[in-house]
């Protein structure tokens, strides 16, 4: 290299030069390679996007139910029996079935127009977000495993302990109305955290898997809290014989959030403030980095500096803690006239669907939460006035799931591009030649 061609001391670099046709772009531009428009970049990344795959997979499984809603109608059996001479009889029961179906369900879940005015009309609505408080809580204690690599798949048990540790709280102390109102709350949580916090122990100390301890503790906590419903003197209600616990007392009930009126209370508020507290957790702490990068590369983290061991704890203490919300306003909002084993109400498993729609993410899964809210509020209206199977919200719930697992699918039907990778390449100058960069 000649002495002309080094650059003098502080002098400017030199400019890159336009790529020639044919070459690869400069990467002081970071230019992006074969992409039209940024406009289409925007409309396909949209449509390639988690969130575009969830919805999609919703208006499937809701496709797949109207197919299995008309499959099951007797109208639609009876006029397929003359199909070949009546054909529009057919195609108008399946429309008749499949419509008032689905009409019931949105009056069930969202506004019912047949009521005298809105305050009535909006009741649906309300029942749909109390339906969905628990399930958005225990979707956020699952979705922080998932994004921390790990598997909380037990959600029942945790919503047990939670139940029987707030309920116990609640109806054996007397204690002031706001105060024991939280020590019930604190104690559900925290009961919920140790006992997720075990499985969590046992993947740091002994490598046992999340998936396998969580199931185990499931079946441990529900005998375990029916033991204790069964016995005199524990959980179960003075001079009763049913495994059933006392009422709450008054002063640990969670109160209206919308006057006596409806149902929901200020779990709902909990719950918000959850996800507020796990999006901050996820995406603006030095812990939930950590979580994060557990949850990419536990071998990278651990080379990074990061405790993995103490993250599978933190990860499933936070995730139980979170789980055990659920489990609290089960006993504290829902059925505060005493519990049973079966508070849970497959609660702590729909958590695992919720999550798994929400991307893990924790606004994605507060969505993800009233949607299914509104099936469960909906279907009774379905069972109710239509006459169907509660059992196809159940299919549509499924398959959901199903769709969402299999993205190559959605985008098949639907004929979605697939994701684009963008490659930036970079031309940089070392010693009056061109070095090129791909990223």
């Amino acid at each position: 290299m000649s002495d002309d061609q080094i650059p003098a001391r502080g002098a400017e670099p030199e400019a890159a030069e336009p790529p020639e046709p044919g070459q690869t772009p400069a990467v002081g531009d970071e230019r992006d390679t074969g992409s039209p428009s940024r406009f289409s970049g925007v409309l396909r990344e949209i449509a390639t996007g988690g969130a575009a795959i969830s919805v999609f997979a919703v208006v499937l499984a809701m496709v797949a139910g109207a197919v299995l809603i008309a499959l099951t109608d007797d109208n639609v059996k009876t006029a397929a029996g003359y199909f070949f001479s009546r054909p529009a009889d057919t195609f108008s029961a399946i429309w008749t079935s499949v419509s008032g179906a689905y009409t019931s369900l949105f009056q069930g879940s969202i506004y019912n127009f047949r009521r005298p005015d809105f305050l009535d009309g909006i009741r649906p609505f309300i029942a749909t977000l109390t339906f969905a408080t628990p399930l958005i809580a225990a979707g956020l204690g699952v979705s922080i495993g998932f994004r921390a690599g790990l598997f909380n798949i037990g959600g029942r048990g945790q919503m047990l302990v939670a139940a029987a540790l707030a309920g116990w709280v609640g109806f054996s102390f007397d204690l002031p109305a706001g105060v024991h109102l939280v020590v019930a709350l604190v104690a559900g949580m925290a009961g919920a955290a140790l006992w997720s916090g075990i499985a969590g122990l046992l993947r740091a100390r002994t490598g046992a898997h999340e998936v396998i301890t969580t199931i185990m503790l499931n079946y441990v906590a529900f005998y375990f809290i029916s033991y204790l419903l069964r016995g005199q003197g524990l959980l179960q209600a003075p001079g009763s014989n049913n495994p059933k616990s006392p009422a709450m007392k008054p002063t640990a009930i969670f109160p209206a959030l919308l006057g006596p009126r409806y149902d929901l209370t200020i779990g709902f508020l909990l719950v918000i403030a959850a996800t507020i507290f796990t999006w901050w957790l996820l995406n603006r702490s030095n812990l939930g980095f950590q979580f994060r990068a557990l949850g990419e590369n536990p071998s990278a983290a651990r080379v990074a500096g990061i405790n993995v061991k103490n993250m599978y704890v933190y990860v499933m203490l936070i995730s139980g803690a979170l789980v055990g919300l659920a489990g609290a306003n089960q006993v504290q909002g829902v059925i505060t006239t005493g519990f049973t084993s079966g508070i849970d109400a497959g609660i702590g498993f729909d958590a695992i669907t919720v999550a798994l729609l929400g991307r893990s993410r924790p606004w994605g899964v507060f969505a993800a939460g009233i949607l299914f809210g509104a099936f469960k509020a909906g279907g009774f209206s379905m069972q109710a006035a239509e006459g169907i199977p509660i059992d196809i919200v159940l299919v549509v719930q499924s398959l959901i799931v199903l769709f969402i697992a299999a993205p190559p699918l959605v985008r098949a039907v639907f004929r979605l591009p697939k994701p684009a990778l963008v490659t930036r390449v970079k031309t940089t100058r070392i010693q009056g030649k061109k070095a090129v960069v791909t990223k």
